[in-house]
């Protein structure tokens, strides 16, 4: 089955969130989202420790390694994608890691208005955001 190709939040085509750890719901590297993905992981955010120590809080630890899960275990400065939601959570409660607008599935704006990403973001809207991924 292939992989329909999917739109960023900017409207361009969906760039890859990380390879190293590989992410997302499918993990292939984008946060891309489908009818198993019920926690919808489409938000590519930069882990900082606020936001691993939050989200630990919260019963979600993505700082322990779980090798049965072949998850390798989060620290600050790594990209994963991030169920809008818990991402929401995180904003409102002022720990919200940045977000990476171009790995940023359109999904998310059903939970996350493109101005609230946009306040948040590492990478400024460009007018590249369309080109097919490299």
């Amino acid at each position: 089955m292939k992989v329909q190709q999917s739109q960023n939040v900017l409207g361009g085509v969906l760039r890859a969130c990380s390879m190293d750890p590989e992410t997302g719901f499918y993990r292939d590297g984008h946060c891309r989202t489908g009818p198993r993905d019920t926690g919808s992981h489409v938000v590519c955010a930069e882990m900082t420790e606020a936001f691993l120590e939050y989200t630990k809080r919260q019963g979600n630890d993505l700082m322990t390694p779980r090798p049965e899960m072949d998850f390798p275990g989060l620290e600050p400065g790594d990209r994963w994608c991030l169920c809008a939601a818990r991402w929401r959570e995180a904003m409102e409660a002022g720990v919200a890691p940045p977000v990476v607008l171009a790995a940023t599935s359109e999904a998310a704006l059903k939970a996350v208005d493109l101005e609230v990403l946009k306040a948040h973001a590492v990478d400024a809207p460009s007018s590249d955001d369309s080109s097919p991924d490299a």
